[in-house]
Formats: C-alpha cells, structure tokens, sequence
C-alpha cells in the first residue's frame, strides 16, 4: 500500500528536522495567538500536537502553562530529547490524544492532511478537551492541494484552504472559532492563526 501524502511528508521532515530547527529558532511568526492563550488559560495542562524543535512548547512554557511535547517524526523527537525536554511519539490520525486537555496547540501541522484526516483529527481533539477548552492552531490560506519540493529537495504534501472552509469544519467538529490573527510573510495567501472553544457544559 501506498504510504498518505502525510505519511511520506513526515518522511521528509526525518530528512530535515536539523535544518528546520535551524531556520525556525526565534522565529515570532503568529506568536500572539501563544501569548493569548497562555494569558486565557493561565497555568493550563496543554497537548501540543506536532511540537517539531519545540520552540513553541518553550515559549509556552516559559509563561507558566505545562506542555505534553508530542510529535510523529522520530527526528524531532530526538532533537528535543537533546535538548532535555520530554517528547512522546504520537500519530494524531491513529493514535488516542489522551486529556481531558485545557487547550490542545497544533501550529504549521494540519496542512500537510488531507480533509478526511483533517476531520478525523478536529474531532479528536474537541473530545480531548475539557469543556470550556481551548484550541490554538495555524493553516496556511488559499485553494489548492498537492506535491511542493522543499529547499532540501525533499517533497511535502499541502493544502491550502480558505477561512471560510476551515472555520465550517472545525464548527462540525464542535469548536467555535474566538479569535484570529493573519500574517503575510509567507508566499500565497499567508497564514491564519485561530483560537477556537470547545462549548461548557452549560452551553452545549
């Protein structure tokens, strides 16, 4: 069987995850969707999904928050455990997310899923929240799906969508999108950055 375009994207990153760690460090891309959170949900237990290098699970970290460091690519994992942070394996298509959460964090990851696993996913981490949770993520705009070559060389497979159509799918999978930040420096469209809530239990 044919490995998902997701599958060999994550081969790539093995390939990479030096390099990525590299060129992303200090990066401040859509940080303030990081700081709204941690101040929204101070001291909160968070399941980052896709945490790469984990600069991300630092920042959030360094503002008080606990973070479960998770990612699928075995490089990246073993770069942070370099680092001398804990990181588990996890497989967010396969895998049970585990919680109840206070926030799950998924940024520059669900772009490489196709919208079955998209929505596979979106459920799965609405179930792993507690209710009142929160949900920060990032997904790069347009209308488009397919193969782009990295600078390595190495293929990765993205989808581009619009607004519009992640909020919808993200409203089926009961998250209610709160706030949004947008940046241009990227080629395209540039990206959305999203926090979303899961509905109390008064509310639902």
């Amino acid at each position: 069987m044919e490995p998902s375009p997701n599958a060999r994207t994550v081969e790539s990153y093995e390939q990479i995850a030096d390099e990525y760690a590299r060129e992303t460090q200090g990066g401040h891309v859509l940080s303030g969707g990081l700081t709204l959170l941690a101040e929204t949900m101070p001291g909160a237990r968070v399941l980052e999904i896709g945490s790469g290098p984990g600069w991300d699970a630092d920042q959030l970290e360094e503002a008080g928050l606990t973070v479960r460091r998770t990612d699928i690519t075995q490089a990246f994992i073993d770069f942070q455990r370099s680092r001398g942070k804990d990181v588990a394996r996890l497989n967010a298509i396969d895998d049970d997310l585990g919680g109840p959460y206070d926030a799950v964090v998924t940024l520059h990851v669900l772009q490489h899923m196709e919208d079955d696993d998209l929505e596979v996913v979106l459920s799965k981490i609405a179930g792993a929240l507690r209710p009142g949770g929160r949900f920060l993520v990032s997904i790069p705009l347009g209308e488009d799906a397919g193969w782009r070559d990295g600078e390595s060389g190495n293929p990765y497979y993205r989808v581009l969508r619009t607004e519009a159509d992640f909020t919808s799918t993200l409203e089926r999978a009961g998250l209610t999108p709160e706030w949004t930040e947008r940046s241009n420096e990227d080629e395209e469209s540039g990206w959305l950055c999203l926090l979303a809530g899961l509905a109390t239990e008064d509310q639902a």
